[in-house]
């Protein structure tokens, strides 16, 4: 019998909270996010953390430029597994979904979405009955997957946050 890796074995952290749908809500919904990382022992600048700030920037700004409905606000969601970070943002708006934009010359626009394929170890997009979540995963879960290209990082030994990339949809695989 083997033991199970000990990443498996991390307690899971959870972090919810609704926004309004504006600026000041983007902007709030970034601050605490890093302050609640901060409280489960994740640095202040550290590379975790600026990854962190860089992706729930982005979502959130998404959220309320292209996700804003009337009288609906967006989530934030942060959980924590050992050393995988799952960041999600939910809003209203199903029909308008992330896509990463190629290159253009000179646009002042459109590049978030590169930042958080550049930095995430996997991200996506997942219906809702109202609206969608985009989601992202930063943290390799274990040092031994580091180097491993993006279809590769689910492999492994460890036991990374995995589903379907719905919300609320995770199930830890390990062997106990």
């Amino acid at each position: 019998m083997t033991a199970a890796p000990a990443c498996a074995q991390a307690p899971v952290r959870v972090f919810t909270q609704r926004f309004s749908s504006t600026r000041r809500g983007a902007r709030l919904a970034r601050c605490l996010a890093m302050v609640e990382l901060h409280d489960w022992g994740i640095p202040h600048r550290s590379p975790l953390s600026e990854d962190a700030e860089r992706i729930v920037a982005e979502f959130t700004a998404n959220a309320v430029l292209h996700g804003n409905a009337a009288g609906r606000d967006f989530e934030l969601k942060l959980t924590l597994l050992g050393s995988v970070l799952r960041i999600e943002v939910s809003d209203a708006r199903r029909e308008r979904r992330p896509v990463v934009q190629p290159h253009a010359d000179q646009a002042e626009g459109g590049y978030g979405l590169r930042i958080v394929d550049a930095v995430a170890a996997d991200w996506g997009v997942a219906d809702r009955v109202i609206g969608k979540t985009v989601w992202a995963e930063l943290g390799s879960g274990c040092s031994e997957r580091r180097g491993l290209s993006r279809r590769d990082r689910r492999g492994g030994g460890c036991a990374p946050l995995v589903g379907d990339g719905g919300p609320n949809n995770f199930e830890v695989f390990s062997k106990l």
